[in-house]
């Protein structure tokens, strides 16, 4: 007995798998993995030794779910098989890898809130020069097309 034949539509499917892996491969950067992770609580930094041989260091003040933490608990870092991620067990926090590189220490919304409380700090020199642009007559319009 015969098999049925497969529809066309699994067929383009099934053709489009090797050029999918390629794809993968070609994304996987064995590079950005982490193989050994700590918290240096003399200079009060996670360090994350990547697998190329080097290294790179970051304030847990900065990222989702660090910030405030014990340097016991800071100290406790778990890295994903892959080496994609790292996770606080004590914390039930996670980054990853390729995030923090690009300086990314938390999820979109938390960044966004972050970046949204750094905006609205003060200081002498930001208020000297909104006063200094609202005696020119404050932001100017924009134009109409």
């Amino acid at each position: 007995m015969s098999k049925p034949a497969l529809p066309d539509w699994v067929r383009a499917e099934l053709e489009r798998v090797p050029e999918a892996a390629a794809r993968g491969l070609a994304a996987d950067r064995p590079d950005l993995r982490a193989v050994a992770a700590r918290y240096d609580a003399r200079r009060k930094r996670v360090v994350v030794e990547l697998a190329n041989g080097t290294w790179f260091a970051f304030p847990p003040a900065l990222a989702q779910g660090l910030a405030g933490a014990s340097a016991a608990d800071l100290a406790v870092i778990e890295i994903s098989p892959m080496g994609t991620g790292l996770h606080w067990p004590r914390l039930d926090a996670d980054l990853t890898v390729e995030g923090l590189l690009a300086g990314a220490f938390g999820s979109r919304a938390w960044m966004r809130e972050w970046a949204a409380k750094a905006g609205r700090v003060s200081s002498p020199a930001k208020a000297s020069a909104a006063r200094a642009n609202g005696a020119k007559g404050g932001r100017p319009r924009k134009a109409v097309a």
